[in-house]
């Protein structure tokens, strides 16, 4: 096989179905919308989930919960994972070189599972009760970055 004899696969080059161009064509006089009925006439177009006048499911099915949009998301990060990371100091620029801070201006909050075996000081956002008293106990320090409070 070389480019002399490509050629496209079956029915890869079908021409556009063209409605309402005879009866020759297959698809004339109705156009393949049937006789009468909603779908048929022009300027016919049904909302999503519509479904033929019955209740839609979306309608049908009860709506629960609230979502409170002045949420403050965190990314959680805990301290088996901060051991992994094998370092001394970890600062937002590390931890955002090292992958974990995926965007620019994530806030980051450090949890308590896990143990600390040598002394790390770690700027966050965020922590735990657990993880800040784990830091210490090691000897490390627990520095909170920007205005959010432990």
């Amino acid at each position: 096989m070389n480019l002399s004899n490509l050629r496209a696969p079956k029915k890869a080059n079908r021409n556009k179905k063209r409605i309402g161009r005879g009866m020759g064509s297959g698809t004339g006089k109705t156009s393949g919308r049937g006789h009468k009925g909603q779908g048929s006439r022009s300027g016919s177009s049904l909302m999503r989930g519509f479904e033929g006048g019955q209740m839609p499911l979306h309608r049908r099915l009860p709506k629960r919960g609230f979502t409170n949009i002045f949420r403050t998301e965190y990314t959680v990060v805990n301290l088996d994972r901060l051991v992994e990371l094998g370092e001394a100091e970890l600062t937002l620029g590390k931890f955002a070189e090292r992958g974990v801070l995926k965007k620019r201006g994530e806030l980051l909050k450090v949890l308590g599972n896990g143990e600390l075996s040598a002394a790390v000081t770690v700027h966050a956002h965020k922590f735990s009760k657990a993880a800040q008293e784990k830091i210490e106990k090691a000897g490390g320090k627990a520095i909170v970055v920007g205005g959010a409070a432990a």
